[in-house]
């Protein structure tokens, strides 16, 4: 029974990551949205996904296997180009290789606290995926690290919707630790201006490792 339950649950996560790209692609090409619109689509649209892990997986290693071998497919894509949809311009920047390395560590870690699980990737899915959004619809006020250009405008969306779903993660999913709604505030709060911080100075795709390396070490130690 375990072993029918994890493959239902790889065959459903798979079918739903490749509708995830399979949607920014059509957006790509029906609606002419940039691929740096619809990257950012499959970003929040996997990220997602790991709300729905303790229904669909009865153990975190096939979901982590699964993550291992999509850095290897998204790897291949990175320098080979098979979906243009999650084509970056910046030819330095691995972030959708180590999207899912930082989700298999997230699962590792947390995997028995689906509440701080789930939390400890919104910054992340929310905050990073819609930062550059934001930044390039609205960004006004530009600030640099290198010769990577940030706004503060996108730093600010980062930092409002990923404590809005780090929150919201806390104290809607079911498990341990059991948060209520107040005492997810400040968590979560702490959580989202560090990564917030780190977003900003980090470079060529490696926020997406920093981000949730941060959100995973502060969590770890947090009293809930």
């Amino acid at each position: 029974m375990l072993l029918n339950n994890n493959l239902l649950g790889i065959i459903i996560a798979t079918i739903y990551i490749f509708a995830i790209i399979g949607l920014a692609e059509l957006l790509r090409k029906w609606r002419g949205y940039s691929s740096n619109f619809t990257r950012k689509v499959i970003h929040i649209g996997v990220g997602m996904m790991s709300w729905a892990l303790i229904f669909v997986f009865t153990s975190p290693w096939p979901f982590i296997i699964m993550c291992l071998l999509f850095a290897v497919f998204l790897y291949l894509d990175f320098r080979y180009g098979f979906f243009p949809a999650m084509a970056s311009k910046d030819k330095n920047n691995m972030g959708t290789v180590y999207f899912p390395i930082a989700a298999a560590a997230v699962v590792y870690v947390f995997w028995d606290q689906p509440p701080l699980m789930v939390a400890a990737l919104m910054p992340l899915t929310w905050g990073d995926g819609l930062a550059p959004v934001v930044g390039r619809a609205y960004g006004k006020r530009p600030y640099y690290i290198g010769n990577h250009k940030r706004t503060y405008e996108g730093s600010l969306g980062f930092f409002v919707f990923g404590f809005l779903f780090t929150w919201l993660a806390l104290w809607v999913m079911p498990g341990s630790p059991d948060v209520t709604p107040l005492a997810a505030i400040l968590p979560a709060l702490v959580v989202v201006v560090v990564t917030t911080l780190v977003e900003a100075v980090s470079i060529w795709g490696i926020d997406n490792l920093t981000i949730t390396a941060v959100a995973i070490l502060i969590f770890s130690f947090w009293p809930f």
